[in-house]
């Protein structure tokens, strides 16, 4: 039997019958050996050869053309094949890119949490610079503190800095209005429910030992919530966080009566900015985080500590960003954080903005 090109030089093409070209075989037959290397297993026409396209596709028309023109005829057959060639290829890029965008995994990131409290805020323009430079979102965990500038961190002065904080993205949450730390829970007589010894840093009653109830406390968490809320125009986060970090079960259980969860910091997400510079320098600081800090932490700082002779931020935050970026960490907000999702879609708190204390 005469090849394919062999037909063609003999001028027998197309052939006169279906059946007299055996060089297409029917269905379910054994291909012939000399094409066996061309032909292997499924998908075999992504690896066929220039010639092999040709014979599949080519034209059946002038003939007497092709017999005397050979090099026109292999030219044909080469640009047919290139664009054959050209087009699966284009399909199976666009294929690719297709099953990678739809695909379940595709590249992601390590996924850390900056949040950062109040302070006395000389700082936070500098922060927020950093933040937006680097296109990071952050949590604000907010409460009306002493500031060098300004009636409060909560006041009209700062309001306009906190607007544009919520037109960035950033999430908020409350820090309690007057920054109250708990002290101790002070068991309720014949049965009655805990109470909690307090004692706010801020506000009217700086330094003052009070105990409170349940519903005062929760009055304090949302007093700050419904001002972050009035200033922002933004909804807070049902969330809040306990100054100095310091809980107790039953004050934790009290704030989720009222549909405020406690968000803590990991144990690597301890920036140090709240401890003395001159015994932990920021270089310090710097290497400590860039080395220990994993993914899913929550990370801590604030918008300024008085304590501190060398400030923390942004010295040290713009190369922890920076840095942790290139380790293929990426910042979000609380607002994602697994452990949170849960409760912010399905919680919202009352908030208040007068107290019965």
């Amino acid at each position: 039997m005469a090849s394919g090109r062999s037909i063609i030089r003999q001028g027998r093409w197309p052939p006169r019958s279906l059946t007299s070209c055996s060089s297409l075989p029917p269905e379910g037959a054994t291909l012939p050996a000399a094409r066996q290397s061309r032909f292997r297993g499924p998908g075999w026409w992504k690896r066929a050869t220039f010639h092999d396209a040709w014979l599949i596709a080519a034209p059946a028309a002038r003939p007497s053309q092709f017999r005397r023109h050979g090099l026109g005829m292999r030219l044909v057959q080469l640009l047919f094949a290139m664009f054959s060639i050209a087009n699966y290829a284009y399909a199976e890029s666009a294929n690719s890119q297709l099953d990678l965008k739809n695909s379940d995994e595709r590249p992601s990131c390590k996924p850390v949490y900056l949040t950062l409290d109040t302070g006395h805020m000389e700082v936070a323009p500098l922060i927020a610079d950093v933040l937006k430079r680097h296109q990071v979102r952050a949590t604000f965990f907010a409460a009306n503190e002493r500031t060098k500038t300004g009636d409060g961190s909560l006041g009209a002065y700062w309001a306009p800095w906190w607007k544009a904080r919520a037109a960035e993205g950033h999430e908020f949450a409350s820090h309690t209005f007057d920054h109250t730390y708990w002290r101790a829970d002070v068991p309720g007589a014949s049965g009655a429910p805990t109470q909690f010894r307090v004692r706010p840093s801020a506000g009217p009653s700086e330094g003052n030992t009070f105990t409170w109830t349940a519903r005062q406390y929760c009055e304090e968490i949302s007093r700050s919530s419904a001002r972050l809320q009035d200033i922002t125009g933004k909804k807070p986060l049902p969330l809040f966080r306990a100054p100095g970090g310091k809980t107790s079960g039953p004050l934790l259980a009290a704030a989720r009566s009222c549909g405020f969860a406690h968000v803590d910091w990991s144990p690597a997400g301890f920036l140090g900015d709240e401890l003395p510079s001159e015994k932990y320098p920021n270089a310090a600081l710097l290497n400590k985080a860039l080395k220990d800090v994993r993914s899913g932490d929550v990370l801590l700082a604030h918008l300024g500590i008085w304590s501190r002779q060398d400030p923390w931020a942004p010295a040290v935050l713009e190369p922890l960003i920076t840095g942790l970026q290139a380790q293929g960490f990426c910042f979000k907000t609380l607002r994602e954080h697994p452990q949170y999702q849960a409760w912010i879609e399905t919680h919202s708190p009352v908030l208040t903005t007068q107290t019965g204390k």
